[in-house]
């Protein structure tokens, strides 16, 4: 049933969502409603992507961000109740010139002053490792084998089962989790937030967290905000299994050609290539065009997969910003709105660490177990920043 009001509204309820629910109930003391247009939590980019979680990345917040992040989905099990199929099966970055392997070997020396154990390895440890792979042209690559694989809507459905369970402690603050509403608009009184209108009736409330993904833009208009987020579709597909694949197949990604080969349900294979060619826009279906040239790549670079029959095809969006890095904390001229978004790519894994800074934001004034001022809404606003993630695929 539709609150007729809420301490704090949460718009979206995939992973950012679920998380910022359940680290504000296990806080205490507001109440919340977590609101998500779809029949069900997780069904929007976090249900459609690939489920890879790494500490590979390029620049220093987004590292400590998946630090955090993988920490407690190691811990996920223990400390939520849910199993969540976590696979440190390992992440193989495959570089094909001279240009994407200096830039990580910068990357592998940041991750290790981190205290991420990653590292360069050439092509002939790549060829050990992976002996079915086409490596004509590769140069070498990246290793890291606490980075693999984790169930998405496991990890959704464990934080809004445990953010239930909070809410029915004697004296806990109510939470409403609300699916099948969407949001059509923020009602504003002197640049604060006063209520979320939605399709099932209106909420009133003082602070809202945008975490609708791809659709954060849209939120964002009803605020008179430019929020730079668009959705970039992006496709997979799941093969036939393949009793020959070997069981310590690790994540394979050439970076280069933004195709990507992880194993999915046993011995079948998850595989994607991004259209660096796609436009943006809500395009939901299936480009029977880029299977094709995906396919193919695919079949070129790992020859095995000529064996393999498709098993299943789909389609999400990105949440793409200027420089392919979220947008976290609160936001400019409009006071009570905050945001956790814009991810590009990359928000699956570091949905954990994110709910708990959106707590800590909202609560304590500041996020501080991750210095989060780096991803600021204000960092558009500035000319003397550029600062971009190198490792998007």
């Amino acid at each position: 049933m539709l609150p007729k009001s809420a301490d704090i509204v949460i718009i979206g309820g995939g992973v950012m969502g679920a998380s910022a629910a359940y680290h504000l109930a296990e806080r205490g003391g507001v109440s919340v409603a977590l609101v998500e247009k779809e029949a069900d939590f997780g069904q929007g980019s976090t249900g459609l992507c690939a489920g890879g979680i790494r500490h590979q990345f390029s620049t220093e917040v987004n590292v400590r961000l998946s630090i955090e992040s993988i920490r407690m989905l190691e811990r996920f099990p223990e400390e939520i109740g849910q199993d969540i199929g976590l696979k440190q099966i390992g992440y193989l970055f495959i570089l094909d010139n001279e240009q994407d392997m200096a830039q990580f070997r910068q990357n592998v020396a940041l991750q290790n002053r981190l205290g991420v154990a990653s590292r360069v390895l050439s092509v002939e440890e790549i060829r050990a490792r992976v002996p079915l792979l086409n490596l004509d042209g590769v140069v070498g690559g990246t290793f890291y084998e606490r980075d693999g694989l984790a169930d998405p809507h496991s990890v959704v459905m464990g934080y809004i089962n445990r953010a239930r369970q909070l809410a029915r402690r004697p004296g806990a603050s109510p939470l409403h989790l609300l699916t099948g509403t969407e949001v059509v608009d923020i009602r504003l009184s002197g640049g604060k937030v006063q209520a979320v209108v939605t399709t099932q009736g209106e909420i009133a409330t003082g602070t809202i967290l945008i975490a609708a993904g791809a659709w954060s833009g849209r939120i964002g208009d009803m605020l008179g905000l430019n929020i730079p987020i668009v959705p970039v579709r992006r496709q997979i597909a799941v093969t036939t299994p393949l009793p020959e694949l070997p069981p310590d197949f690790p994540f394979v990604l050439f970076f280069g050609q933004s195709l990507y080969f992880h194993p999915e349900s046993g011995q079948s294979i998850l595989t994607g290539m991004s259209n660096k060619d796609e436009t943006p826009g809500f395009k939901m279906g299936v480009d029977p065009r880029w299977t094709e040239i995906h396919l193919l790549a695919a079949m070129e670079r790992f020859p095995l997969l000529e064996k393999a029959g498709l098993l299943s095809e789909w389609a999400g969006p990105y949440e793409v910003t200027p420089d392919e890095q979220a947008i976290l904390g609160r936001l400019p001229e409009v006071d009570g709105a905050f945001i956790a978004a814009g991810f590009s790519g990359h928000g699956f894994m570091h949905g954990p660490i994110v709910g708990k800074l959106m707590a800590e934001e909202i609560l304590d004034g500041r996020a501080h177990t991750v210095n989060i001022d780096d991803l600021r809404y204000d960092r558009f606003l500035r000319q003397d920043r550029d600062v971009r993630e190198y490792n998007v695929v």
